[in-house]
């Protein structure tokens, strides 16, 4: 039996009740957000207007959902009949005759809401009929989106749940983006990601209104696109060693070592993708990372190389081929770079762009132009010449020669260009657009030129940087937590506003091997970046906001969908006393945690000594063993922190 009608007549008895306790000033729309609500409603990204009225909508066994006969709607209707399904049992039915009785209404408005724009809706919920009106179906998609978070947690599930009652509070809700560029990064080159494996990017990513997929589709470790007349970039450019462990330090593969570790996606493959994508309101952005980060093309192609000996490089592995020690650019071991002095490069490049461009619909095309490093082109005697012939005066010249070349290519196509913020050291012109990714000042500058600009600074919007303590993280060079990200203004102090076109986060991907992996580095920062990008910058509350990520957390592990509990894990901080003693001290990301801990190897929980001040380890403690606990209940993991490694922190005595 799909539910229970005696547990339903006790829920109905009760609603009166339940209800007046969760009402806000309904008079006044700026109570809102005042009252606990959290338990039942979650949005995120925070809506603009939410108002909670009195009762609850309870979802009937047949549900009729009301919308015009037309294909933009069609993967509106379809998500709210999977949704609404699936995990309850109702059977959903759709009609086009808005004369007829309806369970849920989506309502394109005859008069232009000036208000919400392209990509807002209005949500009224009664404890009868369920409306979403939009201006255009993007904004019924995002109205529906907000309508399931305000289910049970249970309406993520993937089969049938017995024994819930699937109530809706009443609201009444008033919702329209901050920016208009929404955007998370998929690298799919350093590993390569399946095509269903991208749909479920995709697929959850829209669940928080994200709208652009910047899809990283070429790099040093893999080429992942078809090209016609090309072969080479997929046969050989597309497959490398497969390795595991540390990215970056990885042995260099032996000759008879098998290359069979890639992909790539066909032609085919990515017009569907980006039909897929298109059927959720989502563009798709595809980044072609030029000069630098290069080797898959060179490996596949080395007369596009300056350097002689380029015959003998292969796609890269995960080994050392740069030296970053003394910062950028880099210092390449092996030359990563296409040659700005061969015009074979600008008809290779002819060729990639036009068939690109064919195959993306998306107005703009990214073509890198990041961490190109110069010290082969220093040497090269091409360039040389180049130089002289060109009146370029260094290397930031000589690059700035090249991105002046592709964008002209781009633009022959139809195209918008745009590049990371290092294009800015070549004097670009204002119509070259800029993803600021190193820091915000870029980005400020840039606006102020009249770039348009989408900002992703490294500073709160790098997924790829670690969670947590290095101890329990994949290792790499910075560290980025829920409450930084949190902190990211798409729309910086100093810059000009106009030229703002958004921002996006960037999950990188030479540490994540898998899918799972990548929801875990995307969720729950992913969250924080949504609703920076969303919702208005007043509306924003880390008080707020933290409690409504919990209720997500539930929704996740429902939907089997992978996130990192890394907000919970103790902040370690190691110092010395006066007489040299190492000190540690530790710290929470979020308030109301208890830590315990241990010295003696064993595992503690809520019965071991709770953490009060700052702790010396006992004379021959080898490990610190840490839990964090939410009242009864642990939420952190089992952290184990070797007191070498304090010491180390600490500074020697």
């Amino acid at each position: 039996m799909r539910r229970s009608s005696l547990l339903l007549l006790l829920f109905i008895l009760t609603i009166p009740a339940y209800s007046q306790t969760l009402v806000s000033d309904n008079s006044n729309a700026e109570m809102v957000g005042k009252f606990d609500h959290t338990a039942e409603i979650a949005i995120i990204p925070e809506p603009v207007s939410l108002v909670k009225t009195e009762g609850h909508f309870v979802l009937p066994a047949n549900v009729v959902i009301h919308s015009a006969a037309i294909p933009e709607l069609k993967q509106v209707v379809s998500f709210l009949q999977e949704r609404l399904s699936i995990p309850t049992g109702s059977f959903v039915s759709n009609i086009s005759d808005i004369k007829g009785p309806a369970t849920i209404k989506l309502i394109l408005n005859d008069k232009v809401n000036a208000a919400i724009g392209n990509e807002g809706y209005t949500l009224i919920i009664t404890p009868s009929l369920i409306t979403i009106k939009a201006n255009k179906a993007a904004g019924l998609f995002y109205g529906a989106q907000s309508l399931i978070q305000l289910f049970p947690k249970e309406i993520e599930a993937k089969e049938l749940v017995e024994n819930v009652e699937w109530a809706a509070p009443c609201v009444e809700v008033t919702d329209y983006p901050r920016v208009g560029w929404r955007g998370l990064m998929f690298d799919c080159a350093r590993h390569f990601f399946t095509k269903s494996e991208v749909k479920q990017y995709i697929n959850a990513m829209v669940r928080y209104k994200y709208n652009l997929l910047h899809w990283h589709l070429t790099d040093d470790e893999g080429w992942r696109i078809e090209i016609k007349g090309m072969p080479k970039l997929t046969e050989v450019g597309a497959w490398n060693v497969k390795k595991v462990g540390e990215f970056g330090i990885f042995s260099t593969p032996d000759a008879d070592e098998p290359r069979t570790y890639g992909g790539f996606y066909t032609q085919e493959d990515i017009k569907e993708i980006v039909q897929y994508a298109k059927d959720r309101f989502v563009d798709i952005l595809p980044e072609v990372d030029v000069p630098g980060h290069s080797l898959a093309i060179i490996a596949s192609y080395p007369e596009l190389s300056c350097t002689e000996g380029a015959e003998n490089y292969r796609v890269r592995s995960g080994e050392r081929i740069m030296d970053w020690s003394k910062g950028a650019p880099p210092i390449a071991l092996i030359d990563n770079t296409l040659c700005p002095a061969n015009e074979r490069v600008y008809g290779f490049l002819d060729t990639v762009i036009t068939q690109v461009a064919q195959l993306f619909p998306f107005e703009y095309i990214h073509m890198g132009g990041d961490e190109a490093p110069i010290n082969f082109w220093q040497k090269s005697d091409a360039i040389k010449a180049l130089m002289k012939s060109e009146n370029l005066k260094d290397m930031h010249q000589v690059q700035g020669y090249f991105e002046k070349r592709v964008q002209k290519i781009v633009e022959s196509k139809g195209k918008k260009f745009m590049g990371w913020d290092e294009i800015l050291n070549g004097d670009m012109p204002p119509s070259a657009a800029v993803m600021s990714w190193r820091g915000v000042k870029n980005g400020v500058d840039a606006s102020k030129k009249k770039h348009e600009v989408v900002m992703s600074p490294s500073t709160y919007a790098y997924l790829d940087y670690m969670q947590a303590d290095p101890i329990t993280e994949p290792k790499v060079y910075a560290s980025l937590r829920l409450s930084k990200s949190y902190e990211f203004d798409p729309i910086p102090y100093g810059s000009d506003a106009k030229y703002i076109k958004g921002g996006q986060a960037n999950l990188w991907t030479e540490q994540v091997y898998n899918i799972r992996q990548a929801e875990y580095m995307t969720w729950p920062r992913g969250f924080a970046i949504s609703e920076s990008l969303w919702s208005p910058l007043e509306k924003k509350n880390w008080k707020t906001f933290f409690p409504k990520v919990e209720q997500h957390f539930k929704r996740l592990d429902i939907a089997e969908t992978k996130y990192a509990p890394s907000v919970y894990d103790p902040i370690f901080s190691a110092s010395r006393s006066a007489d040299k003693q190492l000190m540690i001290e530790l710290s929470s990301e979020v308030e109301g945690l208890d830590i315990y801990y241990s010295f003696d190897n064993s595992f503690p929980d809520r019965f071991y000594p709770k953490y009060t001040e700052k702790l010396t380890p006992p004379k021959d403690a080898i490990m610190l063993k840490v839990i964090t606990y939410k009242g009864k209940d642990p939420v952190g993991r089992i952290m184990n922190m070797p007191i070498e490694e304090l010491n180390r922190r600490a500074g020697r005595r």
